[in-house]
């Protein structure tokens, strides 16, 4: 079978398959990607990401990673949302959490569609094959847009001129010889309307991202306390953060797939937090079971649900971050001491810090005492 035919085979098979769109590239194709991954590493812009770090060499190059491979393919599952994602964003009583994360888990989604596929390459073209989703060291943007799938924006996102910017993105390395096709151009022009909405100011420079202010990265990767000129940012965002992808005049083209219709979890668009608040870890593992969200822990989870109450202003919220301010992580009662110093006025604040601070061991949770004990943020709004 000639590379054409086996092309036009492959792709007729992944589009059965669930994929909306394929596309390949050669291994050669990103050759600006080491310098520009170095100058990002170099500039702490992937925060505690370290793993970026030791995978760089790894990561800038596709025969570093995998000397074989001939060609690599890019495919694309639409994820497109069937309502506004930023909606939830004015209810300051609920949690919103990002729109892929409203789904079951794309790695899972996406690998069994990719090992399915490279199945199917791999017996046609006996050939090797190496399925990736996120999780290894490819920089699937950069391919993404050497293969023409899309083009990034200046938010750092791949944007499809059919899709949007809701694609799910994996790739297959194969040692099969398998025709490249066209690269994709920059199509964002003058516009910076993801730039400018983001709450967090997390872009320094058109293209450019810096991680350690990126409301995703801070309230799905970032491990420790969140710092706090960034917490009232975060708003009401408790996994994730779709301003940057939302607002791009490109998603006007957008559809939402069925099969991705069929995978939405519309009772994850708006949480009450009260009711979020009161998740021990069973219930947390049990609400989440089967998305994204399960993978970063209730404590994590808990302590974004805390920014989101002392960011609501609601006062009837203040009881569920009294409760927390006993809770046995240091992540979850450094939150709860800052949202009950949002809500409550600092006559109700100072009888809480009492004992609690004097038997306090975590320096992040005396931090927070300190600040809501000795300052006017005590004070309610």
């Amino acid at each position: 079978m000639s590379g054409e035919a086996l092309k036009r085979a492959f792709v007729e098979r992944a589009k059965e398959i669930g994929f909306d769109t394929i596309r390949i590239a050669s291994p050669d194709s990103i050759p600006l990607a080491p310098e520009r991954l170095k100058a990002w590493l170099e500039a702490g812009h992937h925060a505690s990401m370290y793993w970026m770090v030791d995978t760089a060499e790894r990561r800038a190059d596709p025969r570093t990673l995998w000397p074989e491979v001939r060609s690599i393919i890019l495919l694309g599952v639409n994820y497109g949302p069937t309502s506004d994602p930023l909606a939830t964003l004015s209810q300051k009583d609920r949690g919103s959490i990002s729109i892929y994360a409203r789904n079951r888990d794309y790695h899972d989604v996406i690998k069994g569609k990719l090992k399915e596929i490279a199945g199917f390459l791999a017996a046609k073209a006996s050939s090797d094959v190496k399925v990736f989703v996120d999780t290894a060291p490819v920089m699937e943007k950069p391919l993404a847009e050497a293969a023409g799938l899309g083009f990034q924006g200046k938010h750092t996102v791949i944007v499809s001129r059919e899709f949007g910017n809701w694609l799910f993105l994996g790739a297959i390395f194969t040692t099969a010889e398998l025709p490249v096709d066209e690269s994709e151009q920059n199509h964002c022009g003058s516009c910076r309307r993801c730039l400018d909405v983001c709450p967090t100011n997390a872009f320094p420079a058109p293209f450019q991202l810096d991680a350690r202010r990126c409301i995703s990265y801070l309230t799905i990767e970032h491990k420790g306390h969140i710092p706090e000129d960034l917490r009232t940012g975060i708003g009401n965002r408790i996994f994730g953060c779709d301003d940057c992808l939302a607002v791009c005049p490109w998603n006007k083209f957008a559809q939402a797939s069925r099969e991705v219709k069929l995978m939405q979890r519309e009772d994850l668009a708006a949480l009450p937090l009260a009711e979020l608040a009161r998740l021990d870890d069973p219930t947390f593992r049990t609400r989440f079971s089967g998305t994204p969200i399960k993978r970063t822990g209730r404590d994590r989870f808990i302590r974004n649900v805390l920014i989101a109450i002392g960011n609501s202003g609601d006062d009837a919220l203040a009881d569920e971050a009294v409760r927390l301010l006993d809770d046995e992580s240091p992540l979850v009662r450094a939150m709860a001491v800052w949202a009950v110093g949002r809500l409550l006025p600092r006559e109700a604040v100072a009888p809480l810090g009492g004992a609690r601070f004097d038997h306090e061991s975590d320096e992040g949770v005396r931090k927070e005492w300190n600040r809501v004990l000795s300052t006017r943020e005590g004070v309610a709004a």
